[in-house]
């Protein structure tokens, strides 16, 4: 999990960013993004890896030794610009915007995935990175307790949709939900089965 900033801080390169997201694929809520830079020689009490793969305590555990230890910063996208954008453009702006607002200025950024955000440092992009960069883990399990965090949040204003329990994905209760109810304030309108839904009541 340490071979890419290893590698990284033999060529002369010291501050060492992970970023990666979380809410590509829901049907409802906003994208977040996470940026971690760890310190230099930090080793984790706690497991970390992909956090998909992390038991929900074992995240939470980890989530509040990075959170005290790291310099880290994340960024929510709203499914607002996420309609307006897509997805896609919507989380390299929410990387972006958390890698901008972390203390340190990264000399090096390692990107969970194929794509690059539109930054101005060395940046890596890393396929299946969560699992393979210990940096892009760390901001794995930020950015999904952040976000699972919000979904609980919105499940208390829109309880009729059970974001509590799936967060907003594409389960059989939320599209029963969805067509029961109609999509609320919060569901991606350019999402299907959102987008279908609103058209046949045209």
């Amino acid at each position: 999990m340490r071979e890419i900033e290893q590698g990284i801080q033999n060529n002369g390169y010291s501050i060492i960013a992970g970023v990666d997201e979380a809410g590509r694929g829901p049907w409802a809520g906003p994208v977040v993004a996470a940026a971690v830079i760890i310190p230099a020689g930090y080793i984790f009490k706690e497991q970390i890896g992909d956090s998909k793969k992390l038991s929900l305590l074992k995240r939470e555990k980890a989530f509040r030794e990075i959170t005290e230890n790291c310099d880290y910063a994340i960024a929510v996208v709203s499914e607002k610009v996420i309609d307006r954008v897509n997805i896609l453009k919507a989380s390299l702006n929410a990387m972006a915007i958390a890698i901008g607002r972390l203390k340190q200025n990264p000399q090096w950024v390692l990107v969970d995935g194929p794509y690059k955000p539109q930054i101005k440092n060395n940046c890596t992009p890393v396929i299946g990175g969560d699992a393979k960069s210990i940096s892009i883990a760390s901001a794995s399990i930020l950015a999904k307790v952040s976000r699972d965090n919000l979904m609980l949040e919105y499940d208390k204003q829109y309880p009729e949709y059970g974001f509590a329990s799936h967060k907003g994905y594409g389960t059989k209760i939320h599209r029963q939900a969805i067509m029961k109810f109609g999509p609320c304030l919060i569901h991606r309108r350019s999402f299907q089965p959102i987008k279908g839904l609103l058209a046949s009541k045209k």
